[in-house]
């Protein structure tokens, strides 16, 4: 169902995906948008449990598409080092496609919002970061994305240099 990649000695293992994952902060999430626009949106996330968590606002752009189509893709990219003499980037990255889905349950929502909160606020105590959710809490939605397949490549250079040690 999803394609392999070509270069395979560029390839990403899983925990390589995982870890790519983990580092980063931000991604773009792909979804089926408008008039079957491609929208693409960055955004903030979450990596937890082969699962992605998201917020966003109660409405807009992201969930009329999420209710239309809950497939999705979302890339992060987490080195991008352009080599001008070489006209080449050095990049890593990975492309997770899965499912999206809004948390209606109050336990969930609840969950996913502190993970993401504990993710992005590590250093605050844990009884602000609760004061912080609960005054926005009633605006937000949660999504999760759970992830069906991801694939990850980074630049042949950066292959060889890992190898090479």
């Amino acid at each position: 169902m999803f394609r392999e990649m070509r270069r395979k000695k560029q390839v990403l293992s899983l925990e390589e995906n995982i870890q790519v994952l983990n580092r980063g902060t931000s991604g773009v999430l792909a979804v089926s948008g408008d008039d079957n626009y491609p929208y693409a949106v960055p955004l903030s996330y979450v990596y937890h449990d082969n699962k992605i968590f998201f917020h966003c606002a109660k409405k807009g752009h992201k969930l009329d598409a999420i209710f239309r189509n809950e497939k999705v893709s979302f890339c992060v990219i987490d080195k991008d080092e352009v080599i001008q003499d070489e006209y080449t980037s050095y990049f890593r990255s990975v492309i997770v496609f899965g499912k999206a889905r809004i948390l209606e349950d109050d336990s969930e929502k609840r969950k996913a919002i502190e993970i993401l909160t504990a993710r992005y606020s590590p250093d605050i105590e844990k009884i602000h970061q609760m004061h912080a959710i609960d005054k926005e809490y009633n605006i937000l939605c949660m999504i999760e994305l759970t992830i069906d397949h991801m694939s990850g490549k980074e630049a042949m250079e950066l292959v060889k240099r890992r190898t090479s040690k």
